[in-house]
């Protein structure tokens, strides 16, 4: 499972598994936020069954699923508050993290996202969906 820190409170994923879980909460993280849609490959863990697996480990899980229909989603000023909030440490995953990022560089204001997108280019995402 590789993690990629962007913040002090952030670090995105590809897709993460149930057996995970356990492990995202020994490191210290506090939120999962889904942004992947349900059966969107073979294989994929559903976000019930990762809901339960939050719960046990007592990890909050947050559904916010998008895809190229509905990118950025339905609350991205939401999406970013969760993300800065400094009480917690939010890991949110996808099917590689890509999509993860670019909804995290669009819920940057004006100041911010240039410094955001240089961190996220770093570490080798693609940001074309976020128009830039």
């Amino acid at each position: 499972m590789s993690v990629y820190k962007l913040t002090e409170s952030l670090s995105v994923a590809a897709q993460i598994t149930p057996q995970d879980i356990r492990e995202l909460a020994e490191q210290g993280f506090t939120t999962v936020v889904c942004n992947r849609p349900d059966g969107e490959s073979r294989g994929q863990a559903g976000m019930d069954e990762m809901e339960a697996a939050c719960r046990e480990a007592d990890v909050l899980f947050i559904r916010y699923p998008v895809s190229v229909l509905n990118f950025p989603g339905p609350d991205l000023e939401g999406l970013g508050t969760l993300f800065d909030d400094p009480n917690q440490q939010v890991l949110a995953y996808c099917r590689s993290g890509t999509r993860c990022a670019n909804l995290w560089i669009l819920s940057r204001d004006e100041a911010s996202r240039g410094e955001a997108i240089t961190i996220a280019r770093a570490i080798g995402f693609d940001l074309s969906m976020a128009a830039l």
